[in-house]
């Protein structure tokens, strides 16, 4: 089991801290340093302000050297696919090969008002969210000298010459996450490398599995071709009072991160990740909320990491 730090820097976070975290990820052993793509807070005041996703993967993949990094999940509705793929590409040569990229449809209608950006429905945006895969895997998979062009509903492209190339080939990973019913598991079956159902519980993990393996069996991939992953806010503590004090400082309930993340001492989250095993999960995002707390990490890899990894 891989167990990958994931952040949440739209409620308040600086560069600064962001890469202190990840060198700490680095350093402790975690396979991989994640940002949400956001750019608007939702349970604080946001202070200092919001960091773009992409710019800060840029900056960590030249201060790290060994964790993948990448983005879980960069909505459709932020970016265009030609300049997406430029961008990461470019990152995962600066990185020396450990990009990855999440994207999905984005649902935060608040950030698209607040950052005037268009936040077409549901349907229109699943409709963005499946040209654009089929834009960026397109231009990073097509040979090089070999041209690509692409007339969608959404985006056409013409005679590209389909550069940079990513580092790696035949691309970077791609991440789709979600439980959705039909489309979720038919785009991830095509175009994902990786599929990914955040804060959700074993069960209803277990449903959104089983749908993305059967896609992938009407679609004649072999499902065990899927990486398949998790999401879960994470709260541990060595002993009670510890798991109550984090609990308190991330503005939540113990007993309700038990229930329905990853909370309390080494143990019980073992205990949960493994029941996450037994679904066929072979990574956890673990999502820490106070990005100052780096004994909280260090208690993770001590305790937690040397029993599932």
């Amino acid at each position: 089991m891989q167990l990958r730090i994931f952040t949440e820097p739209q409620e308040g976070a600086t560069y600064d801290q962001l890469r202190r975290v990840a060198m700490a990820t680095e350093d402790l052993g975690f396979d991989a340093f994640f940002r949400s793509d956001h750019y608007l807070a939702m349970d604080t005041d946001g202070l200092p302000g919001p960091t773009d996703a992409w710019v800060t993967i840029a900056g960590l993949a030249r201060e790290t050297t060994r964790i993948r990094l990448g983005t879980l999940v960069s909505p459709v509705t932020f970016r265009l696919p030609g300049p997406l793929a430029i961008s990461v590409a470019q990152v995962d040569a600066m990185s020396g090969g450990r990009v990855e990229l999440g994207i999905g449809a984005g649902w935060y209608e608040a950030e698209h008002t607040a950052y005037g950006m268009p936040f077409p429905p549901i349907g229109d945006r699943f409709d963005l969210l499946e040209e654009q895969l089929a834009v960026i895997t397109g231009l990073w998979q097509s040979a090089p000298g070999e041209r690509f062009s692409f007339a969608g509903v959404r985006y056409t492209l013409a005679d590209s010459p389909a550069l940079p190339k990513p580092l790696q080939r035949p691309r970077p990973p791609v991440i789709l996450g979600g439980k959705g019913r039909t489309r979720t598991p038919r785009l991830a079956a095509r175009y994902a490398d990786e599929h990914n159902v955040g804060f959700s519980s074993v069960d209803r993990t277990g449903e959104a599995f089983e749908r993305v393996r059967a896609a992938c069996a009407e679609a004649g991939r072999d499902e065990h071709s899927m990486v398949y992953s998790v999401a879960q806010t994470v709260c541990c503590g060595a002993d009670e009072s510890e798991v109550l004090r984090r609990a308190r400082a991330i503005g939540r309930d113990a007993d309700d991160l038990r229930r329905t993340g990853l909370g309390g001492t080494p143990d019980e989250i073992v205990d949960r990740i493994g029941q996450f095993s037994e679904l066929g999960a072979s990574r956890v995002y673990l999502q820490v909320l106070d990005l100052d707390d780096l004994d909280h990490l260090a208690l993770l890899s001590d305790r937690v990491l040397g029993q599932v990894g």
